[in-house]
């Protein structure tokens, strides 16, 4: 269950407090004069045996002595009680209800009680050990907060009692108001990504911001999170950032890829902004509540002051923003209205004596410049010019809180002189700050929701291509090899392999049983190699390097008998028992110019499989240069995980060091995510190093860790947080003349809608959308094209000789995951062959598949064709219950198998 049966809870219109109290002092007692206070306008019902009358109310003794079924009970009841009071409450008819009370634990088995007796009635539980739930647009408040919440348009969302008050008491002093305020309590029930499904079709709620302490359902929360995040702006505070670090014993990946860090890359690839201070959660919400995703967040700043210019740059810097680099052509035309000593320079310092017009002048220039993405602009005040005049200049060009269509921060510095000034900026809505740290500050929330949303557009296919190499039969033959012998880790001849199965590039690796055989190896390898390199292999050793189990620049075949001798004595020094198996001998790849990094996966606890990527060799811990993301990955996120880190930078070239061969790095990246995606037996894997250069790139040594007993299990991995392009659901049809290739949606087919569209006829497309539509902006196509797999679905049929698209059949689930809306567009010329019959059959397949109970269909009354197949098909077909206009056609759905893309939940 997601959001079934919540409204009972958001919009009740009549509610019963059990455990409601006169005693003063008593949590009963402050819950009902709350919902007293705030005005609540439905029947109140208290329910306690020791009372007849509580805060002027008749009190019952018992639930079933209550004269009407409440929509909603509120319960501060002890522990023992609550069990048994859900059952008589669902009995009765009632269907939510927010349980105040703590003290359910799983040792006494009251909490399993608790929801083994909502369960036959689909009864929705907040909580237990919450502070409540408050509605202000209700008059609802059901909690024991200090404070009646003002009415506003943010939604608060916290797992920590104590915050949630603290925010109410900091909203109340600054004038903020609240959508909803759902206190969550230990989540017996209603989760974090609930309260997020039900808030993101709100009209109610314009931002949601959040307080988590705990993921206990990634997938699901990361996907309604992700649905909401499109929607509206979502802010979070993620506690625990400092908690030690996990651990692996086999690899560098599982001791980099903190759980911290995993929670900043799935909040960034949920859209979600993180925030780290209570303080900056409701100014990041009205930051970027104000603007669009930006494509690019280069900062221009225009000031009368050049040490405010700078402090802020300072601080942009420390948050990581780019600064614009203003044009030839802006800075000529800057010349013409500054002084000769303006600062030629962003910042522009337009001089301390900079006057109303000044200002408008150069805010206007600035914000016109191509280069300009985010403008902030500054004053100090002076005795040479009026702060309220040049607040007036500024706000003159504002469009709603924008200037040229740009972004517009402010910062009128000070404290007496500057308020009219602020004031001024905020009536003509342009975001005002206090000082340069807080205007800097404000422009890294908008960057960085900026890039978080545009990962968020990235849905990528689990196959990087359809020229990448994927030998997934070598793959598993060694996987299920290596678990009948009962080991964990893969040898090194073993990894190299399996990751150059999937296109990685490695060098030749010759296996040596003794220090004979590697001289013999190594002969033959200086037949076309300079020199060598002889590696120890042993399962005894993580690590080859930590025990001198690797030498290099063997140049003769009897040195490298020495070298394999040289690492027998060392081994034996490091530890007498460890098993020697054997040593690898391979070509020296020598490439001075090339940068060696790390790609890895490790497990996180709560996420699944993670990806690493950064600064690789010996002393890559040390050096810690890395970023994680999840899988699966393409070359867009691939590309934004590498300029994450300090080496992603030098990847690009400077002065004589040519640029790296940027393709093969991404190839790697995405060839190991589509590993992770391929194989659920794969626990952790280093490829260290990765050496880059203009050449390409070419991995020397590789450590895999596998699950013995996952090695039977096939792809797609169900570990992962983000659902995967479905693979299994690609299948070719032949109608009459006519071959069809049918398969998911990709991000990349945005670009066939255009031509789709224009030799599809304009009243089809009318009977599709419901509504005549004339052009379909580039921002829709992307909506259309990059879904989320978690809960929404959509088909292309393409042409198989010319690739062009003939039509598409769409699924969207609701929140619950049993109900799904279908849309169904052929293309005019191609109607009337079957394609659509063969389209609404893959798409029942798979919502069968999926989990799902039923289809529906909305459709135009006059639609008839639709009608007339639906009703071959197995629909039945009646009137919409609000428009005369509509009909609905329903069919109910049969389990079914999903070839591979079993549904996880």
């Amino acid at each position: 269950m997601t959001i079934r049966n919540l409204h009972h809870a958001i919009d009740p219109k009549s509610l019963a407090v059990i455990g409601a109290s006169s005693r003063q002092g008593s949590l009963g007692r402050v819950v009902i004069e709350n919902v007293l206070a705030m005005g609540f306008g439905g029947n109140i019902w208290p329910v306690n045996p020791k009372y007849s009358e509580v805060a002027g109310l008749i009190c019952f003794a018992r639930v079933a002595d209550i004269p009407g079924v409440p929509d909603l009970a509120v319960i501060v009841t002890p522990p023992q009680t609550i069990p048994g009071l859900i059952r008589d409450l669902g009995e009765r008819g009632t269907r939510a209800a927010v349980v105040i009370t703590a003290g359910l634990s799983d040792e006494k088995g009251l909490r399993q009680a608790m929801l083994d007796a909502a369960k036959p009635h689909l009864f929705r539980i907040i909580g237990p050990n919450t502070v409540g739930l408050i509605v202000p647009a209700a008059k609802l408040n059901a909690s024991f907060v200090h404070l009646q919440p003002q009415a506003g348009d943010i939604a608060l969302l916290s797992q920590s009692g104590a915050i949630a008050t603290s925010l109410i008491d900091w909203a109340a002093d600054n004038n903020i108001g609240f959508s909803q305020i759902v206190s969550l309590g230990d989540m017996a029930d209603v989760d974090a990504a609930d309260c997020l499904d039900l808030l993101a079709g709100d009209p109610k709620t314009r931002a949601i911001v959040m307080y988590l302490e705990a993921v206990p359902n990634p997938r699901k929360f990361l996907s309604a999170a992700r649905a909401a995040a499109r929607l509206k702006p979502v802010v979070a505070i993620k506690s625990g950032r400092h908690a030690e670090a996990a651990k692996a014993a086999a690899t560098h990946t599982g001791a980099l890829s903190g759980a911290d860090r995993v929670v900043d890359a799935a909040l960034r690839r949920a859209g979600v902004l993180r925030i780290e201070s209570l303080g900056e959660l409701f100014n990041a919400t009205e930051t970027i509540g104000r603007f669009a995703p930006l494509k690019r967040t280069r900062a221009a700043i225009v000031t009368n002051g050049g040490g405010a210019g700078v402090l802020a740059v300072d601080r942009l810097v420390d948050f990581g923003c780019e600064l614009a680099e203003l044009s030839a052509e802006t800075i000529r035309t800057l010349d013409q209205v500054l002084p000769a000593n303006w600062s030629r320079a962003n910042p522009v310092d337009i001089i301390g004596d900079a006057s109303p017009e000044r200002y408008r002048a150069a805010t206007e220039i600035v914000a016109q410049d191509p280069a300009t993405d985010i403008l902030i602009v500054m004053n100090c005040p002076t005795g040479l010019a009026s702060p309220l005049e040049a607040a007036r200049a500024v706000a003159s060009l504002s469009q709603s809180g924008t200037i040229a269509g740009k972004p517009v921060l402010t910062c009128w510095l000070g404290s007496r002189t500057a308020r009219d000034g602020r004031q001024a900026l905020q009536e003509a809505k342009l975001a005002s700050y206090d000082t340069p740290a807080d205007v800097a500050l404000a422009a890294s929330y908008l960057a960085n929701w900026s890039r978080a949303q545009e990962a968020l557009l990235r849905v990528p296919p689990s196959r990087a291509g359809d020229t990448a190499i994927h030998d997934s039969k070598t793959v598993m033959d060694i996987i299920r090899r290596v678990a009948s012998e009962g080991r964990r880790m893969l040898n090194e001849p073993e990894a190299k392999t399996v990751i150059a199965a999937y296109g990685i590039a490695t060098p030749t690796t010759l296996v040596a049983a003794s220090p004979e055989e590697t001289e013999r190896a190594a002969a033959e390898l200086l037949g076309n190699s300079a020199k060598v390199v002889v590696k120890l292999l042993s399962k005894a050793v993580s690590h080859k390097s930590d025990v001198g189990g690797v030498v290099l620049d063997i140049a003769t075949a009897a040195a490298a008998r020495e070298a394999a001798e040289t690492i027998v004595a060392r081994l034996k020094t490091h530890d007498p028992n460890a098993v020697l198996e054997g040593f690898a001998v391979q070509p020296m790849i020598e490439r001075r110019r090339a940068w060696e990094l790390i790609l890895g996966t490790s497990r996180d606890p709560v996420f699944g499989p993670i990806i690493l990527f950064g600064s690789g060799g010996v002393s890559v811990e040390v050096v810690a240069d890395t970023a994680v993301a999840l899988p699966p990955l393409d070359d867009v996120l691939a590309d934004d995980l590498i300029e994450r880190t300090r080496i992603g930078r030098l990847l690009a070239g400077f002065r004589d060091q040519p640029p790296a061969h940027r393709t093969a790095v991404l190839s790697a990246l995405c060839a190991l995510s589509q590993m992770i995606v391929d194989f659920p037996a794969i626990v952790s894997m280093d490829i260290n190093p990765l050496l880059a250069d203009e050449e390409g790139a070419i991995a020397l040594d590789a450590r895999i860790e596998i699950d013995p007993h996952a090695a039977a299990v096939p792809g797609p991995n169900r570990d992962l947080a983000i659902r995967p392009y479905p693979a299994g659901w690609e299948r070719e049809v032949v109608l009459g003349a006519r071959a069809y290739r049918i398969r998911p949606i990709r991000p990349a087919d945005a670009a066939l809608y255009p031509a789709f569209f224009a030799r599809t006829a304009p009243d089809d497309i009318r009977l599709r959308f419901l509504a005549p539509r004339k052009s379909f902006p580039h921002q829709m196509l992307v909506r259309l094209t990059q879904i989320d797999y978690e809960r929404e679905m959509a088909f292309i049929a393409l042409e198989r000789e010319s690739g062009e698209l003939a039509g598409i059949a769409r699924l969207y689930a609701d929140p619950d995951h049993e109900r799904a809306e279908y849309g169904l567009l052929v293309r005019t010329d191609l109607q009337g062959q079957g394609l659509g019959w063969a389209l609404l059959a893959h798409l029942r397949d798979y919502a069968a598949a999926d989990g799902l109970q039923c289809m529906e269909g909305i459709m135009l009354s006059e639609n008839s064709r639709m009608q007339h197949m639906c009703r071959e098909f197995g629909f039945s077909i009646r009137q919409h219950p609000s428009d005369p206009r509509l009909q609905v056609a329903s069919l109910d759905l049969e389990p079914g198998s999903a070839d591979g893309d079993t549904r996880s939940r």
